[in-house]
């Protein structure tokens, strides 16, 4: 075989370890990963609570079915979970839509609006869960 002399670039060694709670993720990353799994969240949520208003319209069994199921506290929490994702979800979504108009670009505003957002996320949960669940 024959060569022209020239040999190949040595490839950098690859990390050996690398430890995931080191890393530090700015909010706005954090943001950006939340407004996903709450996407996901809603997406694989929405055939239960479909399935639970057909039950719950049926007839009165299956309403009082259906309002039995909201009082297992693992379904609560779920619920809760739900709700944190829908708040996250539309108020990040907002939040992209005002990004697109290129208003808050600036690092600042971007973190300012990010933890805005998680906050909001939250407390609308939280709001909502205190107001109607309990």
């Amino acid at each position: 075989m024959a060569t022209n002399g020239y040999s190949m670039p040595k490839p950098r060694p690859a990390p050996v370890f690398l430890d995931l709670a080191r890393i530090r993720l700015p909010v706005t990353a954090l943001l950006s990963i939340g407004h996903r799994v709450a996407g996901v969240v809603m997406v694989l949520v929405l055939p239960f609570l479909i399935y639970l208003l057909q039950l719950s319209l049926a007839d009165e069994a299956g309403y009082a079915r259906a309002s039995a199921v909201f009082d297992h506290g693992g379904v609560k929490l779920l619920l809760v979970l739900v709700l944190w994702a829908f708040f996250h979800h539309l108020f990040a979504g907002l939040r992209f839509l005002v990004l697109d108009f290129a208003v808050g670009l600036e690092r600042a505003a971007a973190r300012r609006s990010a933890w805005l957002v998680n906050i909001a996320a939250v407390l609308g949960a939280l709001l909502v869960w205190i107001g109607v669940i309990r």
